[in-house]
């Protein structure tokens, strides 16, 4: 009995000091747990962002070829999709014989509008002849009234310089009637002509517009980058303005963190982070505050909250932070936009 009492005095001492250790080194872990979340703000409501473009046809219609395939390298200007044009060279060649048909008339109205001139210089030199004829008439009609008076001449001979007057006041009043029917005549046929001119310019502005929609049959890219998943095939019509793919930017990438607001006061433009991404757990990337939000997360919501509208409980709200990665040259064929990542800032 004394040995196995003596046995446990002698592992007691082992005991508590295997004990005291686990302590200390449980100690010296949550010690720097809470140190570490005294000194920096973290957020793993984060990720990888980047410059995504989307690829849109200008014009209806259905695709011919496609020159592109899943996941696939393109540069900026090259050629990925072409729609078939068909249906719109048919259509320019119709604005093509319109336009055709608008100068033949322009032609015709100036050629009635140039007739109409001439026959309005022709009213003119009736009207001058009219006018002489009646002065004539008008001297052997007072002659006449003189010579009848002296009764020199008969009757008859009065009667007929009479007539002969009036005849020519007649034709005298219908030369001026003719030679402003003529001139108002004109403006009508000027009014012609300028309508078959704008008719003309209006043709060929849809010509113009139409040769533009041709040119959008061919699709170019729009950026540098990779293509997303294809949403069209060959053969399938699609509408104006409808997105046939994506294309990633694949050498610009930030990363945009969700701090809550409580959190901010730390954070500034050009503060430094570390950058921990979820697909790179051994990766240790620096980064740089580039900018933050002037409104919160919320507010960009489709449906924005109201607290004014009913009961109200106070939730966090959180700021979104751009971060621009430090050296993105180096780490820009391993990013991908979308990746999870988890943002360290020091409080310093």
């Amino acid at each position: 009995m004394e040995q196995q009492a003596q046995e446990q005095k002698k592992k007691s001492p082992v005991r508590l000091i295997i004990l005291i250790v686990v302590l200390l080194v449980a100690g010296y872990f949550i010690f720097d747990k809470i140190k570490f979340a005294l000194t920096h703000e973290t957020t793993d409501d984060a990720q990888v962002e980047g410059q995504i473009t989307p690829v849109l046809p200008r014009v209806s219609g259905y695709i011919r070829n496609l020159y592109i395939k899943d996941y696939d390298s393109v540069k900026a200007g090259q050629l990925v999709a072409e729609i078939d044009d068909a249906d719109l060279l048919l259509q320019l060649k119709e604005m093509e014989a319109n336009l055709a048909q608008s100068k033949i008339d322009i032609v015709n109205a100036k050629a009635t509008l140039n007739n109409a001139l001439v026959s309005l210089k022709v009213n003119k030199g009736n009207i001058d002849l009219s006018e002489i004829r009646l002065k004539k008439a008008q001297q052997d009609l007072d002659r006449d009234k003189n010579l009848y008076a002296a009764e020199a001449i008969t009757k008859k001979q009065l009667d007929d310089s009479q007539y002969n007057y009036e005849t020519a006041l007649q034709q005298y009043q219908n030369s001026h009637r003719d030679y402003n029917a003529a001139d108002s005549r004109l403006a009508v046929l000027k009014a012609s002509v300028e309508k078959a001119e704008a008719s003309i310019a209006v043709q060929q502005a849809k010509i113009d517009q139409q040769k533009l929609k041709l040119t959008y049959t061919k699709i170019f890219a729009p950026q540098s980058g990779k293509i997303g998943k294809r949403n069209v095939s060959e053969g399938q019509f699609v509408q104006e303005g409808t997105p046939l793919f994506s294309i990633v930017d694949n050498s610009s990438y930030w990363v945009v963190a969700n701090f809550k607001e409580n959190q901010l006061q730390h954070l500034y433009r050009g503060k430094k982070v570390e950058i921990d991404i979820d697909a790179y757990p051994n990766l240790k990337i620096t980064g740089t505050v580039a900018n933050l939000s002037d409104a919160t997360g919320a507010k960009f919501a489709l449906l924005p909250p109201d607290n004014s509208s009913g009961n109200f409980v106070k939730v966090t709200q959180r700021v979104p932070v751009k971060i621009n990665f430090d050296n993105i040259g180096q780490y820009k064929d391993l990013l991908r936009a979308g990746l999870s990542v988890y943002v360290v800032a020091n409080n310093k």
